[in-house]
């Protein structure tokens, strides 16, 4: 009878090791595919636009002092 017993706790000892591994297995991945759907996730990245200017300045001019409007170019 005895050795019966002892037969018992050891199969239930050995199923329970086996459980809390299959549990702590079961979990890890949890986690870990968790983890993953956080890294998977897209990232919006706005860049900020480059300041435009109003009107395209021709090639070669100059501005000089005594032009009270240097848009004429732009307009004529």
């Amino acid at each position: 009878m005895l050795s019966l017993v002892t037969a018992a706790e050891q199969q239930y000892r050995h199923e329970s090791s086996v459980r809390e591994r299959e549990h702590a297995m079961l979990v890890a991945i949890r986690d870990r595919r968790a983890g993953l759907a956080l890294i998977d996730q897209p990232v919006t990245v706005v860049a900020a636009r480059p300041q435009r200017t109003p009107w395209a300045r021709p090639i070669g001019l100059r501005l000089t002092a005594d032009d009270p409007c240097p848009t004429a170019c732009a307009i004529a």
